[in-house]
């Protein structure tokens, strides 16, 4: 197969990143990763979807860092494709990354594999689903008995009538962003500067004012899902507790977060299972849960990170899984010859 990775630039990737894993892993597997940044489309004359690619020299690489610096370095092949010659397209940059600095970058990757899609390219996840969840409104989407109590708006008054009625605790986030960037945990005695955490976040814009869930204090859970079902291999589970550092209420792992072994039970079961038929229906092929307790604290859908961790602490290979996921969408989609609707295909 030739796959592209769409990252949001190759030049800031890591090899502890996601994206590196799974293209190391598919070019170790005998197929031919391309690396397309967001901002190398075309849109040709003639209507074809073009792409700057890049990929390594055809040797084997012995890590992910090895194949990082060949992806970089001066004997990498970069071509001017046609996006349609690739079997698949895995949509992997993430908008929130690029809001301040380039925004013309944010909508860019779904704008354009939008257009691949209709000239029958599978692209994963599926970008019509992505164009819904470009900020966190998308969360609400979801069924509201995992999800905490939640009011978005730029009013201060509202904010303050919610932590009112929550008590006085809750926690402030911008609608857009993303790593744990500008979140706020109010408590009852923060009222004196409440109005300066308001504005602090709404200065990117609206402002997500969420119910507190006690739990958070010993941090949360990452589950994959894949196809819709928690992601597996050889009966472990791709999954990783992160745990708070400090008194910094954020566990993500850019804030200083830990991370340890999760268990995965009842609770995380009944959870994908309710929110499935939503992932289903918008075609997420691969996505990343936060959860806290029995609630969802966020539904990663873009470039859902940390497999590394859950690969580390499992001792198992999650991305030759992923990897075989694939090989069996692009075997339907060329046994149908495309004749099959992406978000059904981003599924099987």
């Amino acid at each position: 197969m030739k796959i592209g990775f769409v990252v949001n630039d190759i030049s800031t990737e890591l090899d502890v990143y996601t994206t590196t894993r799974l293209a190391h892993t598919a070019h170790a597997m005998g197929h031919e990763p391309w690396h397309i940044s967001v901002g190398d489309f075309a849109y040709d004359p003639d209507g074809t979807i073009m792409a700057r690619g890049t990929s390594v020299p055809g040797k084997k690489y012995t890590s992910p860092g090895s194949f990082l610096k060949a992806l970089r370095g001066d004997k990498a092949v970069t071509e001017r494709m046609a996006v349609s010659d690739l079997d698949v397209v895995l949509l992997r940059s993430d908008p929130a990354e690029d809001a301040v600095e380039r925004p013309w970058a944010v909508q860019a990757g779904v704008l354009f594999c939008r257009r691949a899609v209709e000239q029958g390219v599978v692209v994963l996840n599926n970008p019509d689903g992505l164009a819904k969840a470009l900020n966190k409104m998308y969360f609400q989407d979801f069924p509201e008995e995992v999800r905490p109590r939640t009011i978005i708006t730029r009013d201060r008054a509202d904010v303050k009538a919610f932590a009112k009625d929550e008590g006085g605790t809750i926690v402030l986030k911008p609608l857009q962003g993303s790593g744990g960037q500008s979140v706020f945990l109010v408590r009852p005695d923060d009222a004196p500067n409440l109005n300066q955490m308001i504005d602090a976040v709404s200065r990117d814009g609206y402002v997500v004012a969420q119910e507190y869930l006690p739990g958070a204090e010993a941090g949360d859970t990452r589950l994959f899902l894949m196809n819709g079902v928690p992601l597996m291999c050889d009966g472990k589970y791709a999954a990783f507790r992160r745990a708070r550092s400090g008194d910094d209420m954020r566990s993500n792992i850019t804030a200083g977060g830990t991370v340890e072994k999760a268990e995965i039970g009842e609770v995380a079961h009944r959870i994908a299972e309710i929110i499935r038929p939503k992932l289903v229906m918008d075609g997420m092929f691969m996505v990343g849960l936060d959860i806290v307790g029995d609630k969802l604290m966020e539904v990663n859908v873009f470039s859902p990170g940390g497999l590394h961790s859950a690969q580390e602490l499992e001792g198992v290979d999650f991305t030759k899984t992923v990897i075989e996921s694939l090989e069996c969408k692009v075997r339907h989609a060329r046994n149908y010859h495309g004749n099959t609707h992406n978000a059904v295909v981003s599924m099987l």
